[in-house]
């Protein structure tokens, strides 16, 4: 028997994660930025085995056409209050990046179900961004988030405020009250959550920028509004880079030369806890996996768990007594943890609505556009896969490095600018796509590949095939950064190209600033169709597969 959890427990793109329990029932929610349905909602009942199960925003609560990546739907919290037995999702909606203003309207939505229907959003303010509900066992509820500092000569990036609210009315109750800038030296305090424990109220907060500086730190205090006395340790009680780190002046994400080389998770930050029914103590977490040999994370932020306890002084800690997150942690009791869990994915497209895991960068997923009947996948093209208004794709995270995707495309294209086809997916600027298209030269449907790399539009113009009759089944294989591209008419499988680059596919690679990151998001795999003719061209899939080839 092994009780022991392997992280992550949510491979692949799952940031920020917020988790609670309700009954025997665990749930997390994690960010989605610019891609919708909005807030990915997962569940659980052992800890190890989680299934996505829903999206928070799915009803055109917001508009994410022209988002500027990585803007959009940031750190959702997921809260319970056992009084009313509603379930909270607050969020920020981050509309603006540029000049560091970080313009974020911040929102809850409230429903009796977890599936919803959720409530319309309740309007928490502009102040700054990752917002939280807690509900009090007196029943007041409170507020709290990051106040963004955009002045010259002030400590960015701001304090943590908390405020009392009337969660019926929508209404704050008095003042903000600024309460820490954090409890340790990294800087960069965000995502403040309250818990209560034995009376006491413990803010949580991520540290250090979510790079590989990143921790998850802690404060106390005996009234809501403190005053809160740091952790005595005064460093993080969950991180991948265990050693004193002054960042004070520098608060943003990369932090490269806080790198561990001792550590397969990276970035070990941002994390939320949950008391199980019996009473143990889990932080949910999010982290990265870099490529070996490097410092690039092309799945993106994932989602781990650590096993924490309450030490005699009424401190959270890491179970283990250390404060470096583990690759394995201890698991609930009873539970056999050894049956391996696989991340794979296939869709059929038998049932009438998309599959849950399906999301679509910038835009929402309509019948306007994306259909699924009879056991096919159509899809009208629209924009270039360069447009951040309405790009005509559906994808799911890749779940690791070494993995294989596969679908069979029938399409029939008049002019070169409509196809269709497959592709891996950072954001607009950064892409990789096999589709069929229009030749001219070739005077048939062809198929060849296409690559934006950091807003470079790269055409493999030595790499293509004439398709005469357009239905032919892709192959992309990717292992540690590099992908092959094969085909097959007729179930003859042959390589169209080999070995591309794309590493570059990832948080690090996709042309942040020196010595930052570019992206908060990961890799993604889908299907796709452009028409920048007269939209009007349709491609069907017969089936889409994303097999991951790690033990």
């Amino acid at each position: 028997m092994d009780n022991m959890i392997t992280n992550p427990i949510i491979p692949g793109f799952a940031p920020d994660p917020s988790i609670i329990r309700v009954g025997d029932d665990y749930y997390i929610a994690t960010s989605t930025f610019h891609l919708n349905p909005g807030i990915c909602i997962y569940h659980s009942t052992d800890l190890a085995h989680w299934e996505m199960i829903d999206h928070g925003l799915k009803q055109s609560e917001v508009d994410l056409r022209g988002t500027n990546t990585p803007a959009g739907i940031w750190a959702p919290h997921l809260s319970y209050d056992v009084a009313t037995k509603k379930y909270w999702l607050a969020y920020s909606h981050m509309l603006n990046m540029e000049g560091r203003e970080f313009n974020a309207d911040n929102y809850a939505i409230s429903a009796d179900n977890i599936h919803g229907p959720w409530s319309k959003p309740v309007y928490l303010g502009s102040l700054g961004f990752d917002p939280s509900l807690f509900h009090d066992t007196d029943g007041r509820h409170y507020m709290t988030i990051l106040e963004w500092e955009t002045r010259d000569g002030y400590r960015h990036p701001g304090h943590i405020v908390i405020q009392e609210m009337n969660l019926d009315t929508g209404e704050f109750i008095g003042q903000e009250v600024r309460v820490t800038q954090g409890f340790t030296t990294r800087g960069c305090a965000e995502a403040p959550q309250i818990y209560k424990h034995d009376g006491a109220y413990y803010l949580m907060l991520a540290s250090g920028g979510t790079g590989y500086a990143h921790g998850v730190e802690i404060g106390r205090a005996q009234n809501i509004f403190g005053p809160y006395e740091p952790n005595p340790t005064l460093e993080p009680i969950i991180t991948s880079a265990p050693e004193h780190i002054f960042s004070l002046g520098n608060p943003d994400a990369g932090h490269f030369e806080a790198y561990n080389p001792h550590s397969r998770l990276q970035k070990s930050g941002h994390g939320s806890l949950v008391e199980t029914s019996d009473g143990e103590w889990y932080i949910a977490h999010l982290m990265s996996r870099p490529l070996p040999g490097t410092m690039l994370n092309p799945l993106g932020r994932e989602t781990s768990l650590q096993k924490m306890r309450w030490n005699p002084d009424g401190w959270l800690e890491m179970a283990d007594g250390s404060n470096l997150a583990k690759d394995r942690t201890p698991g609930l009791a009873g539970i056999d943890y050894s049956q391996p869990i696989d991340h794979s994915f296939s869709a059929d497209f038998s049932q009438p609505e998309l599959d849950v895991h399906w999301m679509t960068p910038y835009r929402e997923q309509d019948v306007t556009w994306v259909t699924q009947q009879n056991g096919q996948l159509q899809i009208k093209g629209e924009n270039s896969f360069f447009s951040r208004m309405n790009p005509a794709m559906v994808t799911v995270a890749a779940t690791a490095f070494d993995f294989t995707m596969e679908t069979e495309v029938a399409f029939q294209p008049t002019h070169y600018s409509q196809s269709a086809g497959m592709l891996m997916y950072y954001d607009a600027q950064n892409w990789l796509y096999a589709r069929l298209y229009f030749s001219e030269s070739l005077q048939s449907i062809a198929l060849g590949i296409l690559q934006a790399k950091n807003g470079e539009r790269i055409e493999y113009v030595h790499d293509r095939v004439a398709i005469p009759n357009g239905q032919v089944k892709l192959r992309f294989a990717t292992e540690n950064g590099h992908t092959s591209i094969g085909y097959a008419v007729a179930d003859h499988w042959q390589l169209l190209a080999s070995t591309i680059d794309t590493s570059y596919l990832s948080d690090e690679g996709v042309g942040g600033s020196e010595g930052e990151i570019g992206g908060f998001t990961g890799l993604l795999c889908g299907l796709g169709a452009v028409d920048a003719y007269r939209h009007t061209s349709k491609a069907t899939f017969n089936y889409f597969k994303m097999i991951n080839n790690e033990e």
